[in-house]
């Protein structure tokens, strides 16, 4: 069975009910703090927890909304919690109907309500009392043809009730009997059919529900005398008795034993389990190691567990929140695990909080994982825990003056609720647009536009162009270049840099600090100059004098056309020299490429001089992001 949709009716801040549909695999609430997030995983945990817990069942006092409760107390209507709604899967069909027979039970899905006073109820039922009997005549040795008449009639429990008592023939009476079901408890009004069938096989599979939050950690010393008395206060102690019970360990005997290597190998066994696994996901630091060590103190036996770093060990406490906290979920997680038998649903109330961003997307990896065999629910506001390409996985919840509202992504209006999502596909663009794992970074978009046609109008005459698997990515000016290799370093991406030549000292500064702090290697940086005749050069003196005057004349025609012997000779940049030219301290650099891009011109277009001077650039850029 899996979940398909959740009703959460009235809890808490949540004062209307709420619908929303849940993925096959994995769900995400997504809202500001407060908003009512962790109210719906409660709702949720609390109609079927995995375990028996006294803080898991539904309170009228503590759970209905405030301002409500005392005209409901009055009432003394039993009130609705949540209704879930799930899918039967063909294996439970198949079950159903290995004992009904076919055909009797005809729904793909059911629903199941919760309500205030802990108990149940299902609805949606539809099933067929009279193929029932009729699959079991099948089954039984009866021969009275006006009796086999009278069954096949039948089309409650009540009726068959009457026909028994009506029957005459013992041994067909006994026969009679085998259609009525055993071991009912209780009053049912209802189709006893329906009561076998949910006590017997919905119930027997409903998903149970595992409810995770970061107030479930391990603590640093489990005092074993106080964890045995369940003087273990909180979700700790269930998190260090969880522990306890992974390991298979007796902590009775356990106290009353003088040697504690039996009991340190069963937890040291359990912690490489465990350990094997966070490292699979667990990026950050691959130097941890878990020890476990039991002392006396004042006489009664502590478990003190320690993470080692480097020959260093410290209190697990003293480790970051984030490790303590996926370490602590696998032991919580691994004790459902190892119980084959049962179906269960994650509720993880903002998983990897106190996670860095990537280690958060590795914890994304790992739920990913976990969703091939568990459905998952979790809540957050981390934009580094929505991944982009999935927002259909995505509910919002807002919190309103008429209560807690939880909608699909495309209904959300508010910018804060958005804001997540927003910036995750923000922060997905910035990693996709431009950057792939090999880039080449230049100083402007002129500088882009330049290079892709020059390389297109090469490769298109048969001569080298930029090779296909390189981005050219434009920084925004030589002082943002910095930036962009530091950002971009930490992604194990190729990275080289075709520069103007430097023009001031602070730039040439900071480009060289990054190659002394080996940021990036100074033999995957070019400058214009290598590739010109030029002492200094920009990209433009790449082409022929004539070649790029013929660019400038038609994106600038308020100026009356210019030839090369109008410039001054003793200025080498051509830049610089149009400057002085048309006494400006900077003309746009966009205007004379965008004429590029647009003329569709060809190799004819050029001067040798241009098109060698950029097939060089190409061979040699292609050598270094090889």
């Amino acid at each position: 069975m899996k979940l398909l949709k959740v009703v959460i009716h009235k809890y808490k801040c949540i004062e209307s009910d709420q619908i929303f549909d849940v993925e096959d695999d994995i769900s995400i609430l997504v809202g500001m703090n407060e908003s009512g997030k962790t109210s719906a995983l409660e709702a949720i945990a609390k109609s079927n927890y995995f375990q028996d817990d006294k803080d898991y069942e539904y309170s009228l006092s503590h759970d209905f909304p405030r301002k409500e409760k005392k005209k409901v107390g009055k009432t003394g209507i039993r009130q609705k919690a949540v209704t879930l709604t799930y899918s039967i899967d063909s294996n439970l069909k198949a079950q159903i109907e290995e004992i009904l027979g076919p055909d009797v039970f005809n729904l793909t899905e059911v629903q199941r309500v919760s309500y205030y006073d802990n108990t149940s109820a299902w609805i949606g039922e539809n099933w067929d009392y009279q193929k029932y009997i009729e699959h079991k005549l099948t089954q039984l040795d009866i021969s009275d043809e006006e009796l086999i008449s009278n069954l096949s009639k039948i089309t409650n429990e009540y009726e068959l009730e009457q026909l028994i008592e009506n029957c005459e023939d013992w041994e067909e009476r006994e026969e009679l009997e085998r259609l009525k079901f055993d071991g009912r408890e209780g009053e049912y009004s209802g189709n006893v059919l329906n009561y076998h069938t949910i006590n017997n096989l919905l119930e027997r599979n409903l998903p149970k529900f595992m409810y995770y939050d970061e107030y479930y950690s391990l603590p640093s010393r489990i005092d074993i005398y106080e964890l045995v008395n369940n003087r273990l206060r909180g979700n700790e102690g269930k998190t260090a008795k969880a522990l306890f019970e992974l390991a298979d360990i007796n902590t009775e005997e356990l106290l009353e034993s003088d040697d504690f290597e039996d009991y340190i190998a069963e937890l040291e066994a359990t912690e490489a389990i465990i350990t094997e696994e966070l490292f699979n996901y667990w990026k950050t630091n691959k130097n941890l190691s878990i020890v476990f060590r039991v002392d006396h103190n004042r006489g009664n036996q502590v478990l003190d567990i320690r993470v080692k770093n480097k020959g260093v060990s410290l209190p697990l406490k003293n480790r970051s929140k984030g490790f303590n906290w996926f370490f602590s979920f696998l032991v919580w997680f691994k004790r459902i695990q190892e119980d084959p038998s049962n179906n269960y649903i994650l509720l993880l109330d903002e998983p990897g909080l106190n996670l860095h961003a990537s280690a958060q997307h590795d914890l994304l990896t790992f739920l990913e994982d976990l969703s091939e065999d568990y459905q998952v629910i979790f809540t957050t506001h981390s934009p580094f825990m929505i991944p982009s390409g999935k927002l259909n996985r995505v509910r919002t919840v807002l919190e309103t003056d008429k209560g807690s509202l939880i909608s699909d992504t495309i209904q959300e209006k508010d910018p804060n609720t958005l804001f997540p999502l927003q910036a995750a596909l923000g922060y997905d663009i910035a990693q996709n647009l431009f950057v792939s794992p090999k880039n080449l970074l230049v100083e402007g978009v002129s500088d882009l536009m330049y290079l892709q046609v020059m390389s297109g109008i090469l490769e298109g005459a048969g001569r080298k162009g930029l090779n296909d698997d390189i981005t050219i990515v434009p920084t925004g000016g030589l002082e943002k270049v910095a930036t962009f290799i530091s950002l971009l370093r930490g992604s194990k991406l190729k990275i080289a840099c075709l520069l103007d030549s430097y023009t001031d000292a602070r730039g040439k500064a900071k480009m060289d600090k990054l190659i002394r702090d080996k940021i990036i290697n100074g033999n995957k940086i070019r400058f214009f100059d290598q590739f010109s005749s030029n002492e200094k050069a920009d990209i433009e003196d790449l082409f022929h004098k004539e070649d790029y005057l013929k660019l400038f004349n038609e994106a600038f025609q308020d100026y009356e056309d210019f030839s090369v012997n109008d410039l001054n000779p003793k200025i080498e940049r051509i830049i610089i020299q149009l400057n002085k030219k048309i006494d400006s301290k900077s003309f746009n650099h966009y205007r004379p490429a965008n004429v590029l891009t647009k003329k569709g011109a060809d190799i004819t277009f050029f001067k040798k001089e241009s098109i060698d001077s950029f097939e060089k650039v190409f061979e040699e850029i292609n050598r270094i992001l090889k």
